[in-house]
């Protein structure tokens, strides 16, 4: 009997190994592709992919594929949905106030579900008188006062200006995920205020810019990993609610092909990406995503420029 329990738990110990196996060559297959395909996008000036998407089914596919990996990696470490393909988009051809919309109404609804299975299966318990609820709804109230900021903004600044700050931004973005783990400091409910609010500036003007924040923020003042991707999930899901509704009010729309392909594409990936959790190592997720995001935070800058 004891022989047979040794198996099978060397069994599951093998599945385990060979999903995490599985899972890193998925990772780098995906940034390989992602990586070539942004650089012949970037410096073709003829290529506008917004130009064929309202035309093409095919299209339209592809970029539900790229939501569906960009939220994956979001709801996995708490980070990356918006602030990669905000650029990717930009980089494509929409402009900001087609992108940003369709990024809130996508990250609102996959966030939100993200947030709940976080909390269902164990990664953070989000329980009324939690510190993690606490947490989570200190964010989410001081976050109004950056995303309304924030989308007034987006509203009245010219084009060049929002994506010259969203390129900058995606950069420095970059360096804090990858430094930041050296800056460790104490919690106070002080820093978590501070970075809500500039989260949410961040996110209402870019669509991106959030869960780099707001989850590394965490980390560096003594939240445990997974309960901080659980508390950003849910609280950047109701920072993006906010900062549509001031959208749709003020705009007077969305650009509904756009945002219901990002929607559908992100949804299909919560279950896959709450699962991994628990199986891919964290950091080597903060890793890739930090390069990438500077890598993304380039190429805007490169398009703003040529």
């Amino acid at each position: 009997m004891k022989q047979a329990n040794q198996f099978e738990g060397g069994a599951k110990n093998d599945f385990s190994m060979s999903s995490g196996r599985a899972l890193k060559i998925f990772w780098m297959v995906c940034m390989a592709l992602a990586v070539s395909g942004l650089i012949v996008m970037t410096f073709v000036k003829e290529f506008s992919f917004a130009q064929d998407f309202s035309k093409s089914y095919l299209l339209v596919a592809v970029l539900g594929v790229m939501a569906f990996i960009a939220e994956y990696v979001d709801s996995s470490i708490g980070m990356g949905y918006g602030t990669t393909l905000t650029p990717v988009l930009l980089i494509m051809g929409f402009t900001p106030l087609q992108i940003v919309p369709a990024i809130l109404l996508s990250e609102f609804i996959s966030g939100t579900l993200a947030g709940g299975l976080h909390h269902k299966v164990g990664n953070v318990n989000l329980k009324r008188g939690t510190r993690a609820n606490k947490i989570m709804i200190v964010l989410a109230l001081c976050s109004i006062i950056g995303t309304v900021i924030a989308v007034l903004l987006a509203l009245s600044l010219p084009k060049h200006i929002v994506k010259l700050y969203i390129g900058l931004m995606i950069l420095a973005i970059g360096l804090f995920i990858l430094v930041g783990q050296r800056l460790m400091s104490k919690f106070s409910w002080g820093k978590v205020i501070g970075l809500g609010t500039v989260a949410a500036f961040n996110k209402g003007i870019s669509g991106g810019g959030y869960g780099p924040l707001v989850t590394g923020g965490q980390v560096m003042v003594g939240i445990p990993g997974k309960n901080a991707v659980g508390i950003t999930s849910l609280a950047e899901g109701l920072v993006c609610l906010v900062g549509l509704i001031l959208y749709i009010s003020l705009k007077g729309g969305l650009y509904w092909r756009l945002s219901i392909t990002l929607t559908v594409g992100a949804l299909l990936s919560v279950p896959a990406a709450v699962w991994t959790v628990k199986v891919l190592p964290e950091s080597m997720l903060k890793k890739s995503i930090g390069f990438a995001t500077l890598f993304l935070g380039i190429l805007t800058l490169i398009k703003v420029m040529i």
